[in-house]
């Protein structure tokens, strides 16, 4: 079955935080800027989901959920073939969604005053979710080199030298850099948090989106010591666009680790899904691969557009070329403006609504996260926003 990716879909009044918040985000002149921002994509999920969910809505009864065998079986199996990781049914706990997960696992397993690391230009709810429960940052930057990011074990080994450092969370692939990390560059980092009893907490959310010639390795998969010392936080949120149905599946090996996330999930009476969730998920990884491959495809060649645009007709921003997630990461520093100045820029004048890189840390300053995940002729519209911008500077 061929999938219309080209095709616009009107999602505005929709209950769609992308579209229907912009006022509320940018400022009351936005009304009418391209959103370009936040992680969602303006594609319809694969059939097979819909019709799933219609199934499920027409049924007419939406009592308590239960979890069936074949919701877990889906998920195993999904791990299995995707990712060449054979998870266990007793691994996988719910969560609302990952960000949900990172806060309960803060709360959980760390007390007010400890320290969790990171690795900015960041996911920006990493920082909310360490400083609302009492803890405190320890930024470990990227390094920039040749127009890629690479870790700095140098100073992640200076950093995890105390012992209030008791969690690093991991953002792989990351966003909004597009790294999708080396098995060697895994290890590295896992033999470091194993030799100073640092947890790690995987943020695999983006693990299904990979552009050519790149693989992902779950983290927990590499060694049994790095899978008891780990816990993997996924979803089929940005896979299939899902993220409005709030189900997503945290991995945990380490039996002691799972029964403390449980104890806190039960504590907050958050541990049931919602019906149209459970299905959904279970269609996807059943039924979805398919239409999965069609959007790779497709978002090759959103990349391969976007990185000639760029080069070719905008060339003061530098387009730092990802590996995977649907996300760009864009160096505008050549245009000379402040972060305030350059959000402002792309609102009133480009007329585009882009994720502000200091959202994602100081180390983002001066950059810009566009989605690419929409149809070309809206990818288009945008980067010609951009560039009659730009060029009248």
């Amino acid at each position: 079955m061929k999938c219309d990716f080209d095709k616009i879909i009107d999602r505005t009044n929709f209950y769609s935080k992308k579209w229907d918040e912009l006022e509320k985000i940018f400022g009351t002149d936005a009304k009418d800027v391209l959103p370009m921002w936040i992680a969602d994509m303006e594609f319809r999920s694969p059939k097979p989901v819909i019709e799933a969910i219609k199934k499920a809505a027409e049924h007419g009864i939406y009592g308590y959920t239960s979890r069936p065998l074949s919701y877990y079986q889906a998920i195993i199996d999904w791990i299995e073939k995707r990712h060449n990781w054979k998870v266990k049914k007793d691994w996988l706990a719910y969560s609302p969604g990952v960000v949900s997960a990172l806060s309960f696992i803060v709360r959980a397993f760390i007390q007010a005053g400890d320290k969790v690391i990171i690795q900015p230009p960041v996911y920006y709810p990493f920082f909310k979710v360490i400083e609302n429960n009492g803890c405190h940052i320890v930024n470990n930057p990227l390094k920039l080199n040749n127009k890629r990011y690479v870790m700095d074990f140098e100073d992640l080994e200076r950093k995890v030298d105390d012992s209030r450092v008791k969690i690093l969370i991991l953002c792989s692939p990351h966003n909004p850099v597009g790294r999708v990390w080396q098995k060697e560059e895994l290890i590295r980092l896992g033999e470091i948090c194993l030799k100073n009893d640092v947890m790690v907490i995987s943020d695999e959310i983006h693990a299904d989106i990979l552009f050519e010639g790149y693989k992902h390795t779950p983290f927990a998969s590499i060694s049994p010591a790095f899978a008891q010392n780990s816990i993997t936080c996924t979803a089929p949120n940005k896979t299939f666009n899902l993220a409005g149905l709030q189900t997503s599946t945290i991995i945990i090996p380490n039996k002691k680790y799972y029964r403390i996330y449980s104890n806190i999930l039960d504590s907050l009476a958050l541990d049931e899904n919602n019906i149209f969730g459970l299905v959904a998920l279970e269609a996807a990884y059943r039924y979805g691969e398919e239409w999965l491959e069609q959007l790779l495809s497709y978002l090759n060649e959103n990349l391969e557009f976007l990185m000639k645009y760029f080069k070719e007709r905008i060339p003061k921003i530098k387009v730092i070329r990802p590996e995977g997630t649907y996300l760009i990461w864009l160096d505008c520093r050549q245009l000379g403006f402040s972060a305030k100045d350059l959000n402002n820029f792309m609102i009133k004048k480009a007329r585009v609504a882009l994720d502000d890189g200091y959202w994602f840390g100081t180390e983002g300053e001066g950059f810009m996260r566009i989605n690419i995940a929409c149809p070309r002729s809206f990818l288009e519209e945008g980067l010609k926003r951009i560039e009659k911008a730009v060029n009248v500077i």
